[in-house]
């Protein structure tokens, strides 16, 4: 594709983005009715769809199945066509809200069908608009119940709990959420009518965001719950993808490259990147990646030379030691913390998009990034900071569009030495 010719695209992506009630949303329905997906596997190092490479670029928006179940699927529509607009392809949000007015799970096993139904929506409209979900399972923090919530229904039920993270260890918890796992991966779409776990709508499952178990820095526990649970999604459905959901710190397996970690309590959270993404059943790895909040230093150049060799270091072990994909399954700015510049932002996220780009002309493992997160108008409510609108930042949606074509470029192009040529480097730069 000439150079005028991939730049006109991007001004039509862009062009159609503006239109909020125009062709797009149309055109990307007719597309997907018209052509069933594959399912998303993996090939080495890659994703692949129906033999060809399938690079993400995504964005997080966590709470899609609550809105949705509570009269305010407009907001869900809105977000995906928006997202769609600038060619993001892949979702990240929650399939569990543990116990609360609103909850998914209200007590172990016991589910409230309407927030149910919400999910079901969310599934259905993202397909509509060509996104493919991953859905976790649980969380380490509390916000939405979690690890936390799953304590407490132990200690209800008269065990005797030391502390949260007895959640990776204890018979009755592990219990717990193998029950939510198998009702979810079981679950039959009330709209579209098919099973949760033959849906490739689903891109990937999530064992839980963001885990910690700081009571045992060896890591033995966490890892041990890692095995068990992978193995156990993977009896259920062989199929689709999974991940952890980890923020990629270094643990005791890798001495020699905990420095690299944001901090030293980092390295004692139980958490261990190599090695826990070296379980069987783990098909790809996760990354998290906040340098603003990680970084005491105000000073913008040093929280992006973090960023570039926080990313660079794991690809790099994607690449040689663990043989997968790794995706960079959140990252963001806050607007919340001090330095914060509209312009730093941009500059992070075009620093994120060219450290991708430049593993993806060698083949390499880095497979993509989801934006920490995008909102739409009427959900402010919601915002911790890190929160995008694309309707009212036109840099971060030419960032995107532009990231989106380029990946659609690759995709489209079967020999890698000719997209690689002198003449056609500069489209991706």
């Amino acid at each position: 594709m000439p150079m005028s010719s991939f730049m006109c695209c991007c001004m039509n992506m862009l062009s159609c983005f503006s239109n909020s009630k125009g062709r797009n949303r149309t055109h990307a329905m007719e597309i997907m009715e018209e052509k069933e997906w594959g399912m998303v596997g993996k090939r080495g190092n890659q994703f692949v769809v129906e033999d060809k490479p399938f690079f993400i670029n995504g964005f997080n928006t966590y709470w899609l199945m609550v809105l949705s179940a509570y009269e305010r699927k407009k907001e869900v529509t809105k977000v995906l066509h928006q997202a769609s607009s600038v060619g993001l392809n892949v979702c990240r949000t929650w399939a569990f809200y543990d116990a609360g007015s609103r909850a998914l799970q209200i007590t172990p096993g016991v589910y409230n069908e309407k927030v149910f139904e919400g999910l079901d929506f969310v599934l259905s409209e993202a397909k509509r608009f060509g996104i493919r979900l991953i859905l976790s399972f649980v969380d380490n923090w509390n916000a939405f119940g979690g690890k936390p919530q799953y304590v407490k229904w132990a200690r209800d039920a008269g065990l005797s709990i030391t502390c949260d993270d007895d959640f990776f260890s204890d018979p009755t918890i592990k219990g717990y959420y193998k029950a939510h796992v198998k009702t979810v991966l079981t679950r039959v779409n009330t709209i579209t009518n098919v099973m949760y776990k033959d849906d490739p709508t689903i891109f990937a499952w999530e064992l839980i965001n963001e885990p910690r178990c700081p009571s045992d820095p060896s890591g033995d526990k966490l890892q041990a719950w890692i095995e068990e649970m992978a193995s156990y999604v993977k009896s259920i459905d062989p199929v689709h993808l999974l991940e952890i959901g980890e923020e990629g710190f270094y643990g005791y397996s890798t001495p020699d490259k905990m420095f690299l970690n944001p901090n030293r309590c980092a390295g004692e959270g139980g958490t261990d990147f190599i090695r826990n993404h070296q379980a069987l059943g783990i098909d790809f790895a996760s990354v998290h990646m906040y340098p603003d909040s990680w970084i005491k230093q105000p000073d913008s150049k040093a929280r992006l030379n973090f960023g570039r060799t926080w990313m660079q270091s794991h690809i790099d072990d994607a690449d040689k030691v663990l043989g997968m994909p790794v995706v960079f399954g959140e990252y963001g700015v806050s607007r919340k913390h001090e330095g914060f510049s509209f312009s730093f932002r941009d500059t992070f996220i075009n620093m994120v998009h060219q450290t991708l780009l430049r593993s993806t002309k060698k083949g390499g493992s880095g497979a993509g990034s989801l934006l920490w997160q995008l909102f739409t108008e009427g959900t402010e409510n919601m915002d911790d900071g890190y929160a995008v609108n694309l309707a009212e930042a036109p840099s971060v949606s030419h960032m995107l569009a532009l990231q989106s074509m380029r990946l659609k470029y690759l995709v489209g192009k079967s020999s890698r030495k000719w997209l690689w040529s002198g003449k056609n480097k500069n489209l991706l730069n």
